[in-house]
């Protein structure tokens, strides 16, 4: 039990504070003598802001079959979309600019922000349904984590990772998150439920 507690923990706190932490190599400003920094940090980002899908959907395990896809779902819309973020605004622009084509770099902001804004919004809806379901599970045991995620998430909406407010937005996450693991049943409370629903006739998810 102490070891999945631990694990849980790093799964879910680990990316937020990986992602404050590489945050304050973000450049403030896309400029041709940051253009180097800022493509080889967004290649480095590139297999990281997705790993902030994996808090709701090990919060909610153990959950009606629904509850669970509605989490993978918009974690997976999340993932998807910001990493286009990444691509088009991060690896893309700091390519042009590295290229001197300067004026085209634009283009690229404006498309991976518009994806962006459904990806953060998916994120949005993922965390809120993970908060959902702790505070069902543990009450007033889960209410500072299940404030401090959706909090986390909802600044995340217009902050990325810059410091400070994107860097603090990651760690309140990170904290956020952890203070759910804490109050989360673990796999023995999952497969006792499923033993009581098999018990009584009924199909558990």
């Amino acid at each position: 039990m102490h070891r999945h507690r631990t694990l849980l923990l790093l799964a879910v706190a680990g990316p937020p504070l990986l992602l404050a932490g590489l945050g304050l190599a973000h450049p403030a400003h896309l400029t041709g003598g940051t253009a180097d920094a800022w493509k080889d940090l967004h290649v480095v980002l590139l297999p990281v802001f997705p790993l902030l899908a994996l808090a709701p959907w090990l919060l909610t395990r153990g959950e009606h079959r629904a509850v669970r896809w509605a989490a993978i779902g918009l974690g997976y819309a999340y993932a998807v979309l910001y990493t286009a973020l990444d691509v088009l605004a991060g690896i893309g622009a700091g390519a042009l600019q590295q290229a001197g084509a300067v004026d085209q770099k634009r283009f690229l902001f404006a498309e991976g922000n518009d994806l962006a804004d459904f990806g953060v919004w998916a994120y949005l809806l993922s965390a809120s349904l993970a908060a959902a379901v702790a505070l069902r599970r543990s009450r007033l045991a889960a209410l500072p984590g299940a404030v401090l995620v959706v909090a986390g998430a909802v600044s995340f909406l217009d902050s990325h990772v810059y410091w400070p407010r994107g860097g603090l937005t990651m760690v309140v996450l990170a904290v956020g998150w952890a203070a759910l693991a804490v109050t989360a049943p673990g796999p023995s409370s999952h497969k006792a439920r499923a033993e009581a629903g098999t018990t009584a006739g009924l199909r558990v998810p």
